[in-house]
C-alpha cells in the first residue's frame, strides 16, 4: 500500500488548495457562500451567538462543532465584562482574517511563513454612539494594524508578503469599502396565558 505525502505549506494542505482553485474556476457557483449567526441578547451589555452551519460549494454545511461567542461591555461601559465588546471582536475578525489571508496566498506562491503576530487598536469616541455630536461617527475612526512577519526570502517577497492580506481579505474589504447591511425587525408575539 502506498502513503501520499501531503504537501503542506504555512499549513496549507497544497493538494486541497490547488483543486479548491481549480473547481471553483470551472463551476463559479462553488465560490458563492453564506455564512449566518443567531445572536440573543441576556442583560445590559452582553450577548452570545451561536455558529452552525454555512451555505458554500453548492450545499449546506454544518461545522464540526457548535461555536459560542460572547461579548459584552466592560464596567466602565455599563457591562458586565463576560466578554470581548462588539468593537474589539471587530479587531479580532480583521487580524484573524488578514492573517488567513496572508498565510494562504503566500502558500499559493510557495512563500513559508515561520511566525505571524499582530497588534491592532482603532479609536473611538463616544459622542458619537451617545449621540451627542451628529459630526462624531459612531464607528472607529482610524485602525492600525501591525504584523509581525518571520518568513524566508528576499526583500522583493517580503513586500509582497506584506500586502497579501489586505489584497485578499474578505474582512478587510468589508471595512474598507463598505457592504451594503439591511435590517428588518418582527415583533416577538406575547404568549396568551
Amino acid at each position: 500500500m502506498k502513503l501520499e505525502t501531503i504537501q503542506k505549506i504555512n499549513g496549507v494542505d497544497m493538494t486541497r488548495l490547488q483543486e479548491t482553485v481549480s473547481n471553483v474556476k470551472a463551476s463559479p457557483e462553488l465560490g458563492r457562500f453564506k455564512f449566518q449567526i443567531a445572536n440573543r441578547w441576556i442583560g445590559a451589555g452582553e450577548t452570545r451567538s451561536e455558529v452552525k452551519s454555512f451555505y458554500g460549494c453548492g450545499q449546506d454545511n454544518s461545522h464540526k462543532t457548535v461555536f459560542h461567542l460572547a461579548a459584552d461591555e466592560p464596567d466602565i461601559l455599563l457591562g458586565r465584562d463576560k466578554g470581548a465588546n462588539p468593537v474589539e471582536h471587530l479587531l479580532h475578525a480583521l487580524v484573524s482574517c488578514v492573517t488567513t489571508s496572508m498565510v494562504y496566498h503566500a502558500a499559493a506562491r510557495g512563500i513559508a511563513i515561520e511566525q505571524v503576530e499582530s497588534t491592532l487598536d482603532g479609536d473611538l469616541d463616544l459622542r458619537g454612539f451617545l449621540g451627542l455630536d451628529p459630526t462624531v461617527r459612531n464607528g472607529y475612526q482610524q485602525i492600525r494594524l501591525k504584523l509581525r512577519i518571520k518568513a524566508q526570502g528576499t526583500d522583493e517577497q517580503f513586500r509582497e508578503l506584506s500586502t497579501l492580506g489586505p489584497t485578499f481579505s474578505p474582512v478587510y474589504d468589508s471595512l474598507l469599502k463598505g457592504v451594503p447591511i439591511s435590517v428588518s425587525a418582527e415583533r416577538i408575539q406575547q404568549n396568551a396565558l
